[in-house]
């Protein structure tokens, strides 16, 4: 069983895409998300110095944006219809769905978690060195020490569910080819 589609044509090219502010935001917390993995990932194995706690500070404020442009994006979503979908198989459809539907999840989970870390751990957040920002949960060591390895799953589990995301893209780009990724990709003026 396929997914309903529309015929791609110059006529509703543009009904099959997604709407620029929907394409901005993808790809500013796609950028942004790679950047602060990678920042985490470098980051982690410093040795404790200045340069590592300058690097955690941009990693909580990138953590902090992330979370705040989720939830704009999760507004821009639920206020405006999605083009329809590509036809797929069922199976592929409800994968991608699911995909989709973690990544939103996650995109909230992980800094909310990085943030009850830090605040257990009594290193306040203090956005772009400007705005202090409210503990999430009391200090104490003992919970920072419990919530710590939960940051680093979560960031892992959307690292992969981002690479699958890309796989999903890349195969109906270069096997299908059936369009779906110029329903993201920003317009051409």
């Amino acid at each position: 069983m396929t997914m309903p589609s529309t015929p791609a044509s110059p006529d509703n090219a543009a009904a099959l895409r997604y709407s620029s502010p929907a394409i901005a935001l993808h790809w500013l917390l796609a950028l942004m998300l790679i950047g602060s993995f990678s920042l985490g990932v470098y980051m982690h194995e410093l040795p404790f110095s200045p340069t590592r706690l300058k690097l955690y500070n941009w990693h909580k404020w990138a953590g902090v944006t992330i979370l705040a442009l989720s939830f704009v994006r999760l507004a821009w979503r639920i206020t405006h219809q999605p083009p329809p979908d590509v036809a797929m198989p069922a199976w592929q459809a409800r994968a991608a769905h699911a995909t989709h539907h973690l990544l939103y999840a996650l995109f909230f989970i992980v800094p909310l978690v990085g943030w009850a870390y830090s605040s257990a751990a009594g290193f306040p957040i203090v956005w772009f060195g400007v705005l202090p920002l409210p503990d999430f949960v009391p200090v104490d060591k003992a919970l920072a020490e419990a919530i710590k390895p939960w940051h680093e799953r979560t960031a892992m589990l959307m690292a992969g569910l981002v690479l699958l995301h890309v796989a999903g893209a890349l195969k109906h780009q270069f096997i299908d080819r059936d369009g779906l990724i110029a329903r993201m990709r920003p317009a051409r003026r």
